[in-house]
């Protein structure tokens, strides 16, 4: 199937997803002095869930509406993660909703996979104000919940979607055109990651979706 069954779904696009900017490695946050990452370790699914919901380990819990946990299937084979909860996410508690949403939902179908089959996540939970780039630390306080979710769901395979994303799970300063459409594994898990551009940064640059037609071929040959 062509990338062209989604391209028609343009829209919303957010200077966030701008796929060149790293919000952090190992070396940057000791720089910064960051805390250590909240400890949930051994939580199960619902205990996790509560967790996040009451984190206070950074300072953007203070302007969220709610924190953003993730969506879908919860033993999902494929998860896909992204940056960080925008204004709607924030507003309905789930991950890439809106038109840049709806060109995933599209791409996830164009590879024969539903929104409801997947698990959806984002490196952060709550919302950074005005759209900015996670901070460091912010990162940092959030990588254990994310790591801890892909624990319990044991996905087959991670798609990173965007530049942002892929450079802090691969802990890398390369930027997305040069990660891109590659097999990589996520830190010592063992599990497959291929990273592609946001749904976000394809509304602004259409042109771009041949190559993500090409990366989600790439992911469905993991599977």
């Amino acid at each position: 199937m062509d990338i062209d069954v989604y391209e028609s779904r343009a829209g919303q696009a957010d200077a966030k997803h701008d796929a060149d900017v790293i919000a952090s490695v190992p070396d940057q946050a000791a720089a910064a002095g960051a805390r250590p990452g909240v400890d949930c370790a051994g939580l199960d699914w619902s205990a996790l869930q509560q967790r996040v919901a009451t984190c206070t380990a950074c300072e953007l819990h203070q302007g969220r509406t709610q924190a953003v946990f993730g969506v879908g299937n919860p033993h999902a084979e494929v998860v896909i993660i992204g940056e960080a909860p925008g204004a709607e996410e924030d507003k309905q508690g789930e991950p890439f909703v809106g038109r840049a949403g709806k060109l995933l939902n599209a791409m996830l179908f164009s590879i024969g996979l539903q929104r409801q089959e997947v698990y959806i996540a984002n490196i952060l939970k709550c919302r950074p104000p005005n759209n900015r780039n996670p901070g460091a630390e912010e990162v940092l306080c959030c990588e254990n919940y994310l790591k801890r979710q892909l624990e319990l769901i044991q996905p087959r395979i991670i798609l990173a979607v965007g530049g942002v994303a892929a450079k802090n799970l691969l802990k890398s300063d390369k930027r997305i055109g040069e990660l891109r459409g590659k097999r990589f594994e996520f830190g010592d898990t063992g599990i497959p990651l291929v990273a592609t551009y946001h749904p976000a940064y394809l509304l602004r640059s259409p042109k771009e979706k041949r190559k993500v037609w090409d990366d989600l071929k790439f992911v469905r040959t993991l599977l």
